[in-house]
């Protein structure tokens, strides 16, 4: 069974890999962007809430995410693994993710960390070619990561939960190397 967790700066790679695992141990992708999309689009209660903030550009609360979350987990096909990207981002959601996790028994295995330079992770965003990507946005972005996200990273390392991955080689390689610890 595979419960993991994604970190990584923006243009690291989480959700190339995430795939790759997914379809590999076939368990869901859980991407919060994905699920806030997908409830928009369906207009579910929580996803009407949710679209109130997106349409003006705001971030969701944490709460309307943390209610996401656990109806996410909570379905079917999330039973048999999961792998979480993009949540938590900061420590509060992730200690609302333990007390979810220990309520529905499904605890986390670990934490894959894809570790990358700023200099490269500047230059794959840029190749992106999205048009709010440019190297000021692009920044500001890592700036945020660094301030709301990275200490998640001393957090789970506190736990002996995480394992940090070269991101900065070709992809086959970063997913051989993912593979080999989720097999370990």
């Amino acid at each position: 069974m595979i419960r993991i967790i994604f970190l990584g700066p923006p243009g690291a790679g989480k959700g190339t890999q995430a795939a790759v695992i997914s379809e590999e141990f076939s368990v869901p992708h859980i991407s919060t962007g994905d699920i806030l999309r997908a409830a928009v689009a369906a207009k579910t209660e929580l996803g009407q809430k949710a679209a109130t903030y997106m349409d003006a550009g705001e971030l969701v609360p944490d709460d309307l995410i943390l209610d996401l979350i656990r109806n996410r987990l909570n379905e079917e096909d999330a039973s048999k693994g999961w792998i979480l990207d993009g949540f938590p981002r900061n420590v509060s959601q992730a200690n609302f993710l333990d007390k979810l996790l220990a309520e529905i028994s499904q605890p986390c295995e670990c934490v894959l960390n894809l570790e990358v330079p700023d200099d490269i992770l500047v230059s794959r965003l840029l190749a992106r070619g999205r048009k709010d990507d440019n190297e000021d946005v692009i920044r500001n972005r890592l700036e945020v990561y660094r301030q709301q996200t990275e200490p998640l990273i001393e957090y789970f390392r506190n736990r002996q939960q995480l394992v940090s991955i070269n991101g900065h080689q070709p992809m086959d390689a970063v997913a051989a190397e993912l593979k080999q610890v989720l097999q370990a």
